[in-house]
């Protein structure tokens, strides 16, 4: 009954709000139309004074009383038909605001939870559900509380990444590790967040801390391809093509990152990798493809790998909905110098996927990795 009371009174509130400045234009013909007519009242007055003192005739007079008389009739109509057609608009103005507003009231009934209890912030903290807000919430309170718990940290720091707070991830990643010690997964993961924080170039400090990682786990994906992306970004096509190579015949011919391997590969001049089409990751090259491109000039691999692509493009129309697809050929688009085509792909790739999912935030990493200007995002 307290929600009903409340809802009303700002209904009500709101309605007079809006329906107030309706009132004062109504009232401004009135006024104007007032002034209008003092003015003629003042004629009159100042036409006597003239007749009485014998600046005019009483014929004068008389013609200009019943011209004077003539305008402040008119006026007076004009007043008369302006109120009733103000009333008129006022009236169905207020109507409609108050209709709009019943209306609103009506539909929560039918579709809202008005009977539901209030839920501060203490209880939901209490059953955050699948809120991630919250859940981060959750973890921030318990860490200020206990800032030398080292798992909390372990555990917020790859959530932050995701969400794109890099700054926080940083700080969390670089806590578990002073708390907890150095590992394979906490480097790489402190190494992932320095390059996505200065725009997707793997700085001096990155490096050092991938080869730490590597040094620790000699089976780690993640840091090989950004010891190997470093050696691009560096110049160093040769040793960066025999270090995606490496890591492409260590991996999963169905491994997630091997579309973005084959990028490389291809990027310094290799022919990419083996990767069967088994529909999941349209656009791979076959083995066919992979001998045909041994012997093929520069040109014709890089006419190749256009056609390849142009054929990914194709098949995300037809299909949407592949995640890995839009990734590879935004990376793709990027890797070939095609910034416009790359950021239209990314700007469509964004709009198939949930504005709060993992995959769209995914795509807004990926597009400032590679420097793409990110619509939409808010990304």
């Amino acid at each position: 009954m307290d929600f009903w009371i409340l809802a009303t009174l700002l209904t009500v509130l709101v309605a007079a709000l809006l329906v107030m400045p309706l009132l004062r234009k109504g009232r401004q013909p009135d006024e104007t139309h007032a002034g209008e007519a003092a003015v003629y009242r003042d004629q009159l007055s100042e036409l006597e004074r003239d007749r009485a003192s014998g600046l005019i005739s009483a014929e004068e007079a008389e013609y200009a009383r019943a011209e004077i008389g003539r305008r402040l009739i008119a006026v007076s109509k004009d007043k008369a038909q302006q109120r009733k057609a103000g009333g008129r608009h006022v009236l169905v103005s207020a109507v409609v605001v108050l209709a709009v507003a019943g209306t609103a009231i009506y539909l929560y009934g039918l579709t809202g939870s008005p009977g539901a209890p209030d839920e501060p912030l203490e209880a939901r903290m209490e059953n955050p559900g699948n809120d991630v807000g919250i859940l981060i919430a959750k973890a921030e309170r318990h860490l200020a509380d206990n800032p030398d718990d080292g798992g909390g940290w372990d555990l917020l720091a790859p959530i932050y990444f995701r969400n794109m707070r890099i700054g926080d991830a940083e700080l969390a990643y670089r806590n578990a590790i002073r708390l907890l010690g150095e590992n394979a997964e906490r480097l790489s993961g402190l190494g992932e967040t320095l390059v996505a924080g200065n725009d997707g170039i793997v700085t001096d400090e990155a490096q050092q801390i991938f080869q730490k990682s590597v040094a620790l786990d000699g089976n780690n994906p993640k840091a090989k391809y950004y010891l190997a992306l470093a050696l691009e970004e560096s110049g160093k096509r040769e040793e960066a093509l025999a270090a995606f190579k490496a890591l492409a015949a260590e991996s999963p011919a169905d491994a997630p990152w091997m579309p973005l391997v084959n990028r490389h590969i291809a990027q310094v001049g290799g022919a990419p990798a083996i990767a069967e089409n088994d529909g999941k990751a349209p656009g791979n090259p076959t083995a066919d493809d992979v001998e045909a491109a041994k012997d093929m000039s520069s040109g014709d691999r890089q006419q190749m790998i256009q056609s390849m692509v142009a054929s990914l493009a194709q098949k995300l129309a037809d299909d949407p909905n592949n995640f890995e697809g839009w990734m590879r050929l935004v990376r793709s688009y990027a890797v070939l110098n095609q910034k416009d085509k790359a950021e239209e792909a990314l700007k469509t790739a964004l709009k198939t996927f949930p504005a709060d999912g993992d995959q769209r935030r995914e795509l807004v990493a990926l597009g400032k990795e590679m420097g793409l200007t990110v619509d939409g995002a808010s990304q």
